[in-house]
């Protein structure tokens, strides 16, 4: 049994060092996609996923969010057992699902519940682009537009963190109804007064941020992330002239005024829980 455990052979990185190259067991170092300096993964996720370097901002998974941003033990997850089917029949589809399911751990691109942030109760959405990219399919609008009908109900302000490639092309127009599921269900919570802050992370595009990504009464995004509806080479193509370097990032967006803010993810847990208490009425819910 020893010389079974010894005599595996174990994978390793090569990374480079004053004195030549360095073997360190794969999957202990990150390099920063930005900058291209390497870390130790833990020192990474210390930083929340941004890095120390450069400020590049490294996708969270839905959980890492959640736990980054909700005081201990009081987040209640909503509708976790809702899993996509196949509706269309599409080939393959249902076995690309499920290795994503095994993959993240989520049975949908997306988490949804409530619970609170510095002592403010609010509900939440967060999309996992780790899962088919995030695509909108019609779980995900299910499971959002009932999160949004909750927080109505709960008289709970309501947050959602973006991150998607668009549609679900396996599950054709019914993906693209979400859209406008989703859009009303956010009209309606407006009506009776609901506050809805939106958080645009990279990327966010296609029907996602065609719809509810940017109808929140507050509108946010972190540093450079891509945003946008169309690929950039398609509208080049189609308006045949060359677009800024920084056409639909979050600072392009910010300068024109289709952004509220451009937030540093180490400040978004206090401007969060600052707009939460601004906005508060009466009492913590939960």
């Amino acid at each position: 049994m020893l010389k079974d455990f010894f005599g595996k052979k174990k994978k390793y990185a090569t990374i480079p060092s004053e004195q030549g190259k360095l073997d360190v067991p794969e999957g202990l170092m990150k390099k920063c996609d930005s900058c291209h300096k390497i870390y130790y993964r833990k020192e990474m996720k210390k930083n929340n996923n941004v890095c120390p370097n450069c400020g590049y901002h490294h996708p969270l998974t839905a959980w890492e969010r959640i736990d980054s941003l909700f005081d201990e033990g009081t987040f209640q997850e909503w509708d976790k057992q809702l899993t996509s089917g196949n509706p269309l029949e599409f080939p393959g589809y249902e076995e690309k699902l499920e290795k994503d399911r095994i993959k993240t751990g989520l049975n949908e691109g997306v988490v949804t519940g409530k619970g609170m942030i510095d002592g403010q109760g609010t509900a939440f959405s967060v999309m996992d682009s780790s899962f088919r990219m995030g695509s909108m399919g019609s779980v995900m609008g299910e499971k959002i537009t009932r999160a949004i009908e909750n927080a109505q109900q709960e008289a709970l302000p309501f947050i959602i963190f973006t991150a998607s490639g668009g549609a679900r092309m396996q599950e054709g127009v019914l993906s693209l109804m979400q859209m406008a599921k989703t859009s009303v269900a956010i009209k309606r919570f407006s009506d009776a007064g609901g506050l809805m802050i939106s958080i645009m992370t990279h990327p966010t595009t296609g029907g996602v941020s065609a719809s509810f990504a940017s109808i929140g009464d507050y509108t946010f995004a972190e540093p450079g992330a891509l945003i946008g509806f169309a690929g950039r080479r398609i509208i080049e193509q189609t308006i045949r002239e060359k677009l800024p370097d920084d056409f639909q990032t979050a600072e392009f967006l910010f300068k024109h005024g289709q952004l509220d803010q451009v937030v540093h993810r180490h400040d978004l847990k206090q401007l969060l829980a600052a707009l939460l208490m601004m906005h508060q009425k009466g009492g913590n819910n939960t």
